[in-house]
């Protein structure tokens, strides 16, 4: 991980704890950005914007609870929240909704560096999935019909010859199939195409 090129968008109306925190996380190699508010967030960054966050509780306008919730709708939003207002149900409901941590004002050096670490650790596996996810998606999409078919029998662990009885055609031409499918998934082994399977049913396209 390139802590230098992560980007850590930090959201807090306070003008002395904003400029502190961003301080600090620029001396400690984040690259820091500053908003004063959700709706200055929302406004310069946008609702997609990619990187992880430092967010205050009590914003003005829209909460940084509001403002997280909103987000978490649409991709995954790694956030450590800050607070001058110690909520335990509050702490609770932003973990349970993803949040890496929420930690207390005036926040420690020592805590704040490794809450941003670990948001850091999270949005970076998030992003390569998302990629990994892609790729698999544009794979599956160069694949026939005849060929997915194919592939959903070979992630089933039917042999050549049972899939040519299911779709009717000569183990030649199964097996013809099978060679297009394993080289245009990109796939080494039949364990290959069991897993991309799988990831492919969790994004709901297979």
């Amino acid at each position: 991980m390139d802590e230098a090129k992560a980007v850590v968008h930090v959201v807090e109306d306070d003008d002395s704890v904003r400029t502190a925190v961003v301080r600090l996380l620029r001396t400690a190699g984040f690259q820091a950005q500053p908003y004063a508010s959700a709706a200055e967030f929302l406004l310069v960054a946008g609702e997609n914007a990619g990187g992880c966050m430092v967010l205050d509780v009590g914003l003005p306008g829209m909460s940084g609870i509001e403002l997280h919730a909103a987000l978490a709708k649409r991709r995954d939003c790694s956030v450590v929240f800050l607070t001058g207002r110690g909520d335990v149900q509050m702490s609770v409901r932003a973990m349970k909704d993803g949040a890496v941590d929420f930690l207390d004002k005036p926040v420690k050096r020592e805590l704040l560096l490794d809450a941003v670490t670990r948001a850091v650790e999270r949005d970076v596996a998030n992003r390569e999935r998302r990629g990994r996810a892609t790729e698999l998606r544009a794979r599956y999409e160069q694949l026939t019909e005849r060929e997915r078919q194919v592939f959903r029998l070979v992630a089933e662990g039917r042999l050549n010859k049972q899939i040519a009885d299911v779709v009717g055609a000569s183990l030649r031409t199964v097996k013809s199939h099978r060679a297009r499918v394993m080289e245009k998934m990109q796939a080494t082994t039949a364990a290959d195409l069991v897993r991309a399977a799988d990831e492919l049913n969790r994004l709901g396209l297979h």
